[in-house]
């Protein structure tokens, strides 16, 4: 059942792709499915229910947490993609004009293609092709380090896309080449 601090996606490009397989993002910290979303700053509708699901995960916590506040400068996961990475590095020219969200999960996320069957090669769901996803935001707060993420739920792959990242080979990545000995022993 959704909630209102749940919400699909529109359209997006995936990057970092990390979801069949948890990794930890430094080492001591615990190993977690996630992606990077890359979201078109002209998908105003994806945008107004990720900011509408931001402000109920702040009503979730401050109902949950009876007498604490939220800080109306709360870190948050959505970043412009045109701007700085939290580290203060720019980020990739693949992430110009959009918005970015990062969301990962202890548990793995639905996986599918756009039919809903599941997705069971890891090397179907790549950095570089366009899906949606579904995310759970919420408030964390953890030795002073407070702000909003977003947990990933599921993903849904809706067609391939430039990869991002050198070493996808495709059966047309292949030219044609033949070679006299290669010929004879083939046959």
């Amino acid at each position: 059942m959704a909630t209102a601090s749940q919400i699909a996606t529109g359209k997006v490009r995936f990057s970092f792709c990390n979801l069949f397989q948890p990794r930890a993002q430094q080492d001591g910290q615990e190993p977690k499915y996630g992606v990077t979303l890359i979201i078109p700053k002209t998908d105003k509708a994806t945008l107004a229910k990720i900011n509408s699901a931001i402000e109920a995960a702040k009503a979730n916590y401050l109902a949950r947490n009876a007498g604490k506040k939220v800080s109306k400068d709360l870190k948050t996961t959505l970043h412009d993609g045109d701007g700085e990475r939290p580290n203060g590095e720019a980020f990739g020219e693949e992430c110009k004009g959009a918005y970015v969200i990062t969301a990962s999960s202890k548990s793995q996320p639905v996986i599918l293609y756009a039919d809903k069957t599941p997705i069971i090669d890891p090397k179907d769901l790549y950095s570089g092709c366009y899906g949606r996803a579904i995310l759970n935001f919420y408030v964390y707060d953890v030795n002073g380090n407070k702000g909003v993420t977003a947990a990933l739920n599921g993903v849904m792959k809706l067609h391939d896309g430039e990869p991002l990242i050198a070493g996808i080979v495709r059966d047309s990545d292949w030219d044609s080449w033949e070679d006299e000995e290669d010929s004879e022993l083939l046959g």
